[in-house]
């Protein structure tokens, strides 16, 4: 059984299959206890450090923690903070150990969670690091569609949307590269997959890049829906050329198979109309309770509690 005490936990390529499965194992053991609540990691302190706007990832990670009876803290932007005096990344990470026993961090920029990881002698878990990987939010998909559809292995799924800026999909191409799966990558010629991404899970799975989602919704177990990010757009004329590429209606999912799933990191603008939220498939806001189960899993695993 591979060990997670004091582990660093910034990429989902750290993380070989037999350990996702482990914390996907410990998830399950955890559901309960969301409910009941536990003194687990009573007396341990948990501090987000968050340079990057967030609603879903750092109450996430508070209700976890407080769940399992430790204790939160931390910021949610910078104002207010000494990074605004110029404090940089490692010094900030270097004080704020001193409070803490775990840091959550997440940062606009890539390679921000890694090197905090580097100065920092507590665990560090990635929060989202720019464009680049968020791979708590990759875990949490995986138990979404292991507790929805009973198994990953034998799948076919579609990441639908910015495939290039989006973090989330980068993880859990790479997460769904261990198992044994078929991808279909449905993107804007300019919001395709990272090419170095895609290169990697090819050589695990068969990975298919299309532009058109129509013609594959019949073959999809799991649709996994995200929006175009404005905010990584350095040029807006592109975003306005492709903020609406794909939109999901009630309509469109008449063609999905009957157990298929919907699923979005979220926030959503409006790929996913809000009709879908009605069908048995929509489960983007399951994602959202299975999300503080997945991260109490993660929380008690880095400290040693189980």
């Amino acid at each position: 059984m591979p060990s997670f005490t004091g582990r660093d936990i910034v990429s989902i390529r750290d993380l070989p299959r037999p350990d996702i499965d482990h914390i996907l194992d410990t998830a399950d053991v955890m559901e309960p206890l969301a409910k009941a609540g536990s003194e687990m990691l009573h007396g341990k302190i948990m501090a987000t450090l968050f340079f990057e706007p967030s609603t879903r990832t750092r109450l996430s990670f508070e209700s976890a923690m407080t769940r399992l009876g430790g204790t939160a803290l931390g910021f949610a932007e910078t104002k207010g903070t000494s990074v605004e005096k110029g404090e940089n990344l490692a010094d900030t990470v270097r004080v704020v150990e001193n409070y803490a026993d775990l840091l959550v961090v997440r940062h606009p920029l890539e390679g921000a969670a890694r090197m905090a990881a580097e100065f920092s002698k507590m665990p560090v878990i990635n929060a989202g690091s720019g464009a680049e990987e968020h791979p708590t939010q990759a875990l949490l998909d995986l138990y979404t569609i292991r507790k929805e559809l009973g198994a990953i292995d034998g799948l076919n799924i579609g990441l639908i949307g910015d495939l290039r800026f989006g973090r989330t999909v980068h993880s859990l191409a790479y997460a769904l590269s261990q198992y044994k799966v078929k991808l279909f990558l449905i993107s804007p010629e300019i919001l395709k997959m990272r090419k170095e991404v895609f290169e990697e899970v090819s050589k695990h799975v068969t990975a298919k890049e299309t532009a058109s989602f129509h013609e594959h919704i019949r073959e999809l177990d799991v649709v996994y829906m995200t929006r175009v990010q404005k905010e990584r757009f350095a040029d807006l004329a592109e975003y306005e050329k492709v903020k609406g590429s794909y939109r999901l209606t009630a309509e469109e999912l008449t063609k999905a198979k009957k157990n298929a799933i919907v699923m979005h990191p979220l926030p959503r603008v409006d790929e996913v109309a809000a009709d879908v939220d009605t069908t048995a498939h929509a489960k983007y806001f399951q994602q959202v309770q299975y999300g503080v189960v997945l991260r109490m899993a993660l929380l008690a695993l880095v400290l040693g509690a189980v």
